[in-house]
């Protein structure tokens, strides 16, 4: 049960913070595509849960319940895959194939790569 509360509350706190910073990006970028929000929290994301992830290998003490609260919770409440495919498949319908390709594809790229300079950065800072 304590797991189980530990991952609702991280992910409801990564969930309205992703949903506050997606305002804001979009609303600054004054985008009609509304991507931006959306990308920018999935590579900060990654980032993140590349620094946890890195700092709880590096780590001599297991701490479980932290990463069920930060990686699995905040982290997985934050980024959104299904917000991400629906946002593609509008772009498809669209006949907008270039904003598709860039998006779809820098998305998957930069996110892989935000999460091993995460890992990465942790491991230099030993």
């Amino acid at each position: 049960m304590k797991a189980a509360l530990l991952v609702f509350l991280g992910g409801g706190l990564g969930s309205l913070l992703r949903y506050w910073i997606s305002i804001l990006v979009n609303q600054q970028l004054d985008s009609k595509l509304n991507l931006y929000g959306t990308f920018t929290v999935n590579i900060v994301g990654s980032l993140l849960i590349g620094l946890f992830m890195g700092w709880l290998l590096k780590s001599e003490t297991p701490y479980p319940n932290l990463q069920l609260l930060v990686v699995v919770g905040f982290c997985g409440g934050f980024t959104t895959f299904s917000t991400f495919s629906a946002e593609n498949l509008n772009l498809l319908k669209n006949n907008l194939y270039a904003d598709f390709i860039w998006y779809g594809l820098g998305s998957l790229f930069l996110g892989i790569l935000a999460v091993f300079i995460g890992v990465l950065i942790m491991r230099v800072k030993a």
